[in-house]
């Protein structure tokens, strides 16, 4: 089942020649999910190949940067005759602020746009992953990131001792794989646990939007497959970063360490980083060496660890 991350904007407050503002896309199995939808996200959607088929957009916080291209996507979902429901979720303040957008320059919309204000600690339940809100540290709004953490799967099916024990290939194998003990023709009763191992954990992402280096980033990220933090600013703006809430790359890598992370995806860089950030990526590195810096378009999978 894949899992993957496209970077769509990767520049913070303003973009840029090479780097547009925040946004990426997560895409599950088919199923596309936006987080975050700053000026000129549909034109990256576009670009970069994101399906405009998804259901749900994912706000950090509403500064500009982060949420002015949601009024173009609305209307280009529009004329493109969308009629499906369409589901924004942000932290408190978002049902006021998306009606706004709503009602800037465009006709009604020809599908329901439906807006949920979640608090750090709600979650939101699906088939087979969760997501879950915990507290950002940015200053001046008020900002969340995003946990998706898909449910345990299956353990493994030992097929090579299931015909040493005599049990038919066909339904029998999966009514088994499935946690149903199951009677052979003898009478024998064969339990699940004979044939499979435990549960294997499922994968987790987490986004962070802008923030300080956080203890509730630390707990949110413990151990997650892949973390996606701001690093607005490298080690000789540290100051500057305290002082606009944002965090330098060598912070997110240290969050990172902490949280004991797979893989680190740096983005949201100053303007002054966006011909190279190569200077960002080697002070991350000297703390934590699995490190991605973001660049627009980017895809990066996030396998099995398992």
């Amino acid at each position: 089942m894949s899992l993957a991350i496209r970077l769509l904007g990767t520049s913070a407050s303003r973009p840029t020649v090479e780097r547009n503002v925040s946004s990426l896309a997560l895409v599950r199995e088919g199923e596309t999910m936006l987080f975050d939808c700053g000026e000129g996200t549909q034109r990256q959607m576009m670009r970069y190949g994101v399906s405009f088929a998804l259901r749900d957009i994912f706000f950090t916080h509403f500064h500009a940067d982060h949420l002015i291209g949601i009024i173009g996507l609305l209307r280009t979902m529009a004329l493109q005759g969308r009629t499906e429901p369409l589901h924004l979720w942000g932290p408190r303040g978002a049902t006021r602020t998306i009606k706004r957008a709503e009602e800037f320059g465009m006709d009604r919309l020809s599908f329901p746009l439906e807006v949920t204000e979640l608090e750090p600690g709600e979650c939101i339940h699906r088939g087979d992953y969760d997501v879950t809100l915990f507290p950002a540290d940015h200053r001046g709004a008020r900002a969340v990131g995003y946990a998706l953490a898909e449910h345990d799967r299956k353990g493994r099916f030992n097929p090579e001792l299931a015909r040493e024990l005599g049990i038919p290939e066909g339904p029998l194998w999966g009514e088994i794989h499935r946690g149903r003990s199951v009677t052979l023709e003898d009478g024998q009763v064969i339990e699940p646990s004979v044939l499979v191992g435990p549960a294997r954990p499922g994968r987790r992402v987490v986004i962070t939007g802008d923030t300080r280096p956080s203890p509730a980033t630390v707990a949110a990220a413990r151990s997650a497959d892949l973390l996606v933090h701001e690093a607005t600013f490298g080690d000789e703006e540290a100051e500057r970063a305290v002082e606009t809430g944002h965090s330098t790359a060598r912070e997110a890598a240290q969050v990172a360490r902490e949280a004991g992370v797979g893989t680190l995806l740096l983005t949201h860089f100053s303007a002054r980083y966006s011909r190279d950030a190569g200077d960002l990526g080697r002070e991350a590195r000297e703390v934590f060496s699995p490190t991605i810096v973001g660049k627009d378009g980017l895809e990066v999978e996030v396998p099995y660890r398992v």
